[in-house]
This record gives C-alpha cells, sequence and structure tokens, in this order.
C-alpha cells in the first residue's frame, strides 16, 4: 500500500514538473527593445491541420510560449485545404478561434489572418489583422485582394523568390502587384521565408517601401523543423509603440521592423541600427595595468549569434578584427589607444546583418573608460 502511494505521489509530482516546464525553451527568444519602442517577437505565417499544416492550433500558441513570441497570426490557405476529408470545417476562422481559446491564459497575442492562395502571378499572400476569412475566399484574386483592404489587413508577399513560382529563384514583381501597390492593398514582402533568404526581395522592399517581414511558414512542428537542425524559427521583429494588437498593426503598416532568422538580421537602417546598439551592452572599460590597452567586456542580450569586424581608429591588441558574440555570452576585447583615453569610440560592421542588398551597417558605441 505504502509502495503504491509512493509511486502515484512521484508521478503527479512528475506530471506537475512537467506542466510547469510545458512552456519553457532551452533557447527562447529575446531581443532589446529600441528608445521609443517595444520590440515585439511575431511569427505570422503559420499553418495548421485547417490548411495543409500537420499539428493542431492549440500546438502553435504551446511552440510560441516555449520560444518566447510575444504574438502570432494562423494564416491558413483560404482556397487549399487537403485534410478536407477528414477535417471538414466551412468556417475559415476556425484554427484562429481554437489557438484564441488556448491562449486566453497566457501572455500571447493571436493576430487574426489568412492565407490568398494563388498562381503567379498573383502568388501567396497573407492578410493579417482581419475581422472575418470567410468573405476573402472570392473566385477573383482582384476581389479578395478589395475584400482584405476593406477590413484593414495588413497583407504582404510571401516566399516571392519561392523556385516552384519563380523558377529562377528571384522575385518578379509583376503588373498584379504593383497594381496591388497602387491600390494600397499589398504593404509587406516576405524577405526570409522558412530558411531562404533573398536579396532580392529586400531590394524590392526598399524600392516599392514595402514593410521587411521574416517568417517561419512552419507547416510540421518547429522542434523538427528548426531546433533539432540547430537553428531558431525565423521572426519578425515588429517595434510596437506598446504590446498589442492594435499598436503592432500601426507599427506593420509604418514599415517599423527586422527579419530575424539565427544570426542574420534584415531591415531599415533606422530600426536595425539602434536594435545592434541595444543589443550590445559594454560591462567595462578599463586600462590594464600600467599599459595603454583598454580592455573592453561586450556583452551580447540577444538569443542570437552576432558577427562583427572591428572598423575602429585602434586596432585590436589579442583578437583577430573579426569575431563573434555568442547569444548572452561576453566578449573580451583589447584596443590599442597608444595613449589613454577619457573616452573612445567603437565602431564595429555587423557582418550578420543587411540594411540593403550587400549592405551591413556600421554601429557604433561612445564609450567612458576608467
Amino acid at each position: 500500500m505504502k509502495k503504491s502511494i509512493l509511486i502515484i505521489a512521484l508521478l503527479s509530482i512528475s506530471f506537475l514538473y512537467s506542466q510547469a516546464h510545458s512552456h519553457s525553451s532551452a533557447k527562447p527568444l529575446s531581443f532589446p527593445d529600441i528608445p521609443g519602442y517595444k520590440s515585439l517577437k511575431t511569427d505570422l505565417h503559420i499553418h495548421t491541420v485547417f490548411s495543409d499544416g500537420y499539428v493542431w492550433p492549440n500546438i502553435r500558441v504551446m511552440e510560441a510560449l516555449r520560444d518566447n513570441l510575444d504574438a502570432i497570426s494562423l494564416t491558413e490557405h483560404l482556397e487549399y485545404q487537403p485534410h478536407l476529408d477528414d477535417i471538414p470545417h466551412a468556417d475559415r476562422n476556425r484554427s484562429y478561434t481554437i489557438a484564441l481559446e488556448e491562449a486566453k491564459e497566457h501572455d500571447l497575442l493571436i493576430v487574426h489572418g489568412s492565407e490568398i492562395t494563388r498562381s503567379a502571378p498573383m502568388g501567396h499572400n497573407n492578410a493579417v489583422f482581419i475581422k472575418d476569412a470567410n468573405p476573402i475566399l472570392q473566385d477573383k484574386a482582384e476581389d479578395a485582394f478589395a475584400e482584405a483592404k476593406k477590413q484593414g489587413a495588413f497583407v504582404f508577399w510571401n516566399h516571392p523568390a519561392w523556385y516552384n513560382q519563380a523558377p529562377q529563384g528571384n522575385p518578379i514583381l509583376s503588373d498584379f502587384q504593383k497594381e496591388r501597390i497602387k491600390k494600397g492593398e499589398l504593404h509587406g514582402i516576405e524577405v526570409i521565408n522558412s530558411v531562404d533568404y533573398a536579396q532580392e526581395s529586400l531590394a524590392l522592399a526598399l524600392e516599392h517601401n514595402l514593410t521587411i517581414m521574416g517568417t517561419s511558414d512552419i507547416h510540421g512542428l518547429i522542434d523538427w523543423d528548426y531546433t533539432e537542425k540547430g537553428n531558431q524559427r525565423p521572426i519578425t521583429l515588429v517595434f510596437a509603440k506598446e504590446r498589442s494588437i492594435a499598436s503592432m498593426q500601426e507599427a506593420l503598416f509604418d514599415g517599423r521592423t527586422v527579419a530575424v532568422y539565427n544570426d542574420l538580421m534584415v531591415g531599415k537602417a533606422e530600426f536595425l541600427v539602434p536594435l545592434l546598439q541595444a543589443s550590445i551592452v559594454v560591462e567595462n572599460a578599463s586600462y590594464a595595468k600600467n599599459t595603454q590597452v583598454l580592455e573592453l567586456e561586450l556583452k551580447n542580450t540577444t538569443s542570437s549569434d552576432l558577427l562583427f569586424q572591428n572598423e575602429s581608429n585602434y586596432s585590436f591588441y589579442d583578437s583577430s578584427p573579426v569575431f563573434e558574440i555568442g547569444a548572452g555570452e561576453t566578449k573580451k576585447i583589447s584596443l590599442k589607444t597608444l595613449v589613454k583615453k577619457d573616452e573612445i569610440t567603437l565602431k564595429l560592421k555587423a557582418l550578420g546583418c543587411f540594411t540593403g542588398p550587400k549592405t551591413q551597417p556600421i554601429i557604433q558605441w561612445d564609450i567612458k573608460a576608467k
């Protein structure tokens, strides 16, 4: 009897322990706020069994909580439901409703969205911040976009360089997309989709003032498709005035984003530069005893490894001018300032980051020496 009671007690403790840790991850995503804005971690291109994904909507909520996201959108294909024989449901809002119910007791924002799925040249496009997915299911693509606009949706072009629709692997801005942009029906473009980064998509974003997006486009499990392969899910950092759906929507229409995948960051300079400045904290700056060698300790406060190249007026004393600061780690470097200075400017080129095709930003920090 005592043995049975002990087993039951141990099982109960094990159950409670697993529940307490069900929303934790070995590598939760983390990025600092920038001046004037909160950095919201979002993934606005996700699928479940209600289109061509392989998991139930509540799993997407749990994955997002494990990854420490602020917001997700379940963007089911409106026109494509391969599991229809097993999961028939006429309401295209169903996965959103399930996710919203799952998330109500957790600190996760659920953005209502759907994917308008057409062959090239229309392509695939996500409409997020919609009110009702059903009226967006239209025979003509033009009517679907018009309905999304009527609902106040933010619409972005998915995987424009996808070789199934663009055989050369480069995006082609068709007359259809140009017309959507002109009518205010297309507002963003994915420069990172799944594991793919297209600098040509970034060029289109900058040329046509489209919001820069990064998404997982997940169909299977995040753990299987990303974590077990040593990767993080791609996300869009949205710089919002507050942590709310309305503020996120305003920020996306205003183009305040940076796309992130592992150590790759892509965004306009006005947002990427302050993000990188906030990502590195100078924990110590002091001269080695009886020398003119300034020793610095630089801490990476993000969940991404960051690769830099020294662009300062001072050379390094004991390390390569190209160096990495691992996620959450502190790197010690030493500068030869030749004479002791009260203050120096550290300039580093962020090698894994892009403000334009093949354009990497130079970040600087004004540092007071002890």
